[in-house]
């Protein structure tokens, strides 16, 4: 079985989880081929736990084409709290209040396009970047603070949908490697109230739409077989060698 799945994975999962899951699905069909003893599933751009959304997985054959699909632009819908940070980033973290000013709505529309285009931007500590061969948020678990340099990413756009104070609704269009919890934090930095990420769930990688997704509800070996995308097919740059 070799070609692409699309997942809306639930809040809760790892992306290690879902790719777990799949995985043991097809080793355990018996309609399965190959006579490998681990068959290759992988994702092409993790999800935190507390996110939701889409996941799009390779099998078989087609984790090949990982990086070049891991360079796909993404969309997410995010809910940001106003007036306290979090030491994560989202409701995981300790929260500390930062102000109980509300700005005006015009305020938050006058705002958020100052986030949009080339922006450098720091990864939070609890990522899963690697410092001195550890991920960053092994270190901050432990207590350390990990020095993550500034990074240059790209925000396509950014729309308001909705703003009930405290909450933040937005659509957010951006490059590959840019991390929403910072993004949040930075905005709420600009306003002066800080904020924090209350739910993220991604809605678009690449050209791929979390409307055409399975809920892990409805995984199964027949219906996985049915969504089967070949890779193949896709307008990919350049084909990785075989």
């Amino acid at each position: 079985m070799d070609g692409l799945i699309l997942i809306d994975k639930p809040v809760g999962w790892t992306s290690f989880d879902v790719v777990g899951k799949i995985r043991g699905l097809i080793e355990r069909s018996p309609q399965r081929t190959d006579h490998k003893k681990r068959f290759s599933v992988g994702h092409t751009g993790t999800l935190d736990p507390l996110a939701s959304g889409l996941l799009v997985l390779l099998l078989g054959r087609a984790t090949k084409y990982a990086p070049q699909l891991t360079k796909l632009d993404k969309t997410y819908e995010v809910t940001m709290r106003l007036g306290m940070i979090s030491t994560t980033g989202d409701e995981e973290g300790t929260k500390t209040t930062v102000s109980d000013e509300r700005p005006g709505r015009a305020i938050i529309e006058e705002t958020l396009p100052q986030f949009t285009g080339l922006i450098q931007q720091t990864p939070p500590p609890f990522s899963a970047i690697k410092v001195h061969g550890k991920r960053a948020y092994q270190l901050a678990r432990s207590g350390r603070t990990p020095a993550l340099q500034p990074r240059t990413v790209h925000v396509y756009w950014l729309s308001l949908r909705r703003y009930a104070y405290p909450n933040v609704d937005i659509t957010v269009r951006v490059s590959s490697g840019t991390y929403i919890r910072s993004l949040v934090a930075d905005i709420g930095r600009k306003l002066g109230t800080g904020a924090y990420t209350t739910t993220l769930r991604r809605t678009h990688v690449g050209k791929f739409q979390l409307t055409d997704a399975l809920a892990m509800e409805r995984v199964g070996i027949e219906t996985l077989q049915r969504s089967l995308i070949d890779v193949r097919t896709l307008p990919l740059n350049k084909a990785p060698a075989a």
